[in-house]
């Protein structure tokens, strides 16, 4: 399965299991994953929407051996969707974290492409920890598919306290500091330069390139010998002596050669609070934490998997970056906050070309498949059914596709397909080659789909097999593809006590999550190609009340969006003059 069709980002909702298995070999860049720990703990159903519930009861109908071979399904498949130059991370807590390393990942991986145990300081230590030390850290496994993975060295910025006492010196290029232009052991092929030689403190000559190459070149820079190098950077003003003689080499803060401190395994400037990032979601990561690993394991333009998105974190910093992503969650909730946090994320932004996603849903609207473009819909229901649509749109003969060499026809537009379409769809069977074979083997001369047929259709149908043998099957959209209705929701509002508003949502429909958007109708970005879009300030809301306070007087559009069990949803709107 080819998720990535016209370069669409995913949110799916599903088992990860089942859907990985469908993905092609060999297609992800980059998978993190965050899957449910095994904590014993009741607080791991989150949403707790029925998906999630169910799949909490799967993960525990056993001991610490069921959820190793839950967890060891799931790995198994991503190993097999890894490019060669993917990695894989996967985050975990002291509960299992050696189980998943020894009977999981160095069994399946393979113990030579262990790159790193990341240890993450996620919280500080407990006032309850009077027995035992208090565990802070979560660890994340870092394991490549192959020795030929993706992978950029991390750096994070120096400490102020360090620059200012390192980077001391300053001219017209900037703040610098001094090297030493030397390296360990003796090279008998250096020689002198300035009257110094570097064995006479044990060393050889070791100059820096960056500078070299800023002032003639990439290229050039590979013919010049350490006596030419050195000439070179003494005459652009790159080298210092020393009150005793010793030449140094400048390295400039300013300047790209000078990255910061390299980051090892051992993770604690990326901090649990969360800030203005909160979305409710107990198990939420910070953003900086996936910003490091997607940018230290992926290029733009990779794709980024995260096989329990829960609320979006992975996708929101893909997004971001310029990688294209897949997220799959089993729990409505969490295919429906992460596509808000999208959204808002997004918020006054021109959409950027992996920015854009699409979400895979089991159930779906008849509202919106009755709304669809004629020709799209006919091809995606044909395809759905497993036929070939036909790429005529006009003088089709009243074939639509073909399935099994027969025809298909697809009426959308009708409620009730009635005794008149049945014959004409007839009338176009019998020009098919394989029409009197087909009738004498009794099998179907053709397939007809509809949301729906009338009695006088169906009668006419029995007809033609009782009178004359002639099969064609009546084929009902919702036995392709499962279809419901959209939640219905109305939306009131009062102004309160103290000059808020207070907005109340309700609906007959079993109601997951409510979304609001206090704006609606304002575009995300202005430009004559896009209309407005609905961009939640509030992403989650299990009561759908609200209360508001407006900072501007006048005209204000107010949109909740419900998303009911089966991941359908609907649009209220109000209007009120401040």
């Amino acid at each position: 399965m080819n998720l990535f069709k016209e370069n669409k980002n995913k949110l799916i909702l599903g088992d990860c299991l089942e859907v990985m298995k469908k993905m092609e070999a060999e297609s992800i860049d980059l998978i993190y994953l965050d899957p449910p720990f095994f904590s014993n703990k009741n607080y791991e159903v989150i949403w707790g929407d029925e998906g999630e519930i169910r799949s909490f009861q799967d993960r525990w109908a056993g001991g610490i051996g069921h959820y190793i071979g839950w967890l060891y399904d799931r790995v198994k498949e991503m190993h097999r969707i890894l490019k060669p130059t993917g990695s894989i991370y996967l985050h975990c807590d002291w509960h299992a974290d050696a189980y998943i390393r020894v009977q999981i990942l160095d069994e399946i991986f393979g113990v030579n492409n262990f790159r790193g145990d990341i240890v993450w300081q996620r919280t500080n230590a407990h006032n309850d920890a009077k027995n035992k030390l208090a565990v802070l850290s979560d660890t994340i496994w870092y394991y490549s598919k192959t020795d030929k993975s993706t992978f950029y060295p991390i750096y994070k910025n120096y400490e102020e306290d360090y620059i200012k006492k390192a980077y001391k010196n300053i001219d017209s290029r900037g703040r610098y500091k001094l090297n030493d232009i030397s390296g360990p052991r003796i090279n008998p092929n250096d020689k002198e330069w300035k009257g110094y030689h570097p064995k006479t403190i044990g060393r050889s000559w070791a100059v820096t390139n960056e500078s070299v190459i800023r002032i003639v070149g990439e290229e050039k820079a590979k013919t010049l010998s350490i006596n030419e190098k050195l000439d070179l950077l003494y005459e652009n003003g790159y080298i210092e002596f020393s009150k005793n003689g010793i030449p140094k080499q400048k390295r400039y803060l300013e300047l790209s050669e000078v990255q910061g401190t390299i980051v090892g395994n051992i993770w604690v400037d990326i901090y649990r609070a969360l800030g203005n990032e909160r979305i409710g979601y107990p198990t939420q990561k910070p953003l900086a934490l996936l910003d490091r690993i997607i940018k230290a394991s992926s290029n733009e333009g990779d794709i980024v998997l995260d096989p329990f998105m829960g609320g979006g974190t992975t996708m929101v910093m893909a997004s971001r970056l310029g990688r294209r992503f897949i997220g799959i969650d089993q729990s409505v909730a969490a295919v429906d906050v992460s596509s808000n946090r999208l959204y808002a994320d997004r918020r006054g932004q021109k959409e950027l070309e992996y920015s854009t996603h699409e979400i895979e849903k089991y159930y779906y609207a008849e509202e919106d498949l009755r709304a669809m473009d004629p020709f799209k819909f006919e091809s995606w229901i044909i395809e759905k059914f497993g036929g070939i649509p036909n790429t005529k749109q006009t003088g089709d003969g009243g074939k639509d596709g073909e399935k099994d060499g027969v025809p298909i026809q697809v009426k959308r537009h009708k409620n009730n397909i009635g005794r008149v379409d049945i014959q004409k769809f007839h009338s176009a069977c019998m020009a098919n080659r394989l029409y009197n074979d087909r009738k004498k083997s009794g099998l179907p001369v053709g397939y007809f789909i509809a949301f729906g047929f009338a009695k006088e259709a169906v009668e006419e149908l029995a007809r033609f097999k009782r009178e004359n043998g002639v099969i064609i099957e009546k084929v009902p959209v919702d036995t392709i593809v499962p279809v419901a209705k959209k939640p219905v929701v109305n939306i009131e509002w009062e102004e309160t006590e103290d000059g808020k508003y207070k907005f109340t949502a309700t609906s007959e429909s079993s109601i997951i999550n409510f979304s609001w958007d206090f704006e609606y109708g304002v575009p995300a970005y202005k430009h004559p190609e896009q209309t407005a879009k609905f961009n939640p300030t509030v992403l989650y809301d299990t009561k759908g009340v609200r209360v508001h306070n407006f900072a501007m007087s006048g005209s204000h559009n107010i949109a909740v969006k419900v998303v009911d069990d089966k991941l359908l949803e609907n649009i209220a709107v109000c209007s009120i003059n401040i």
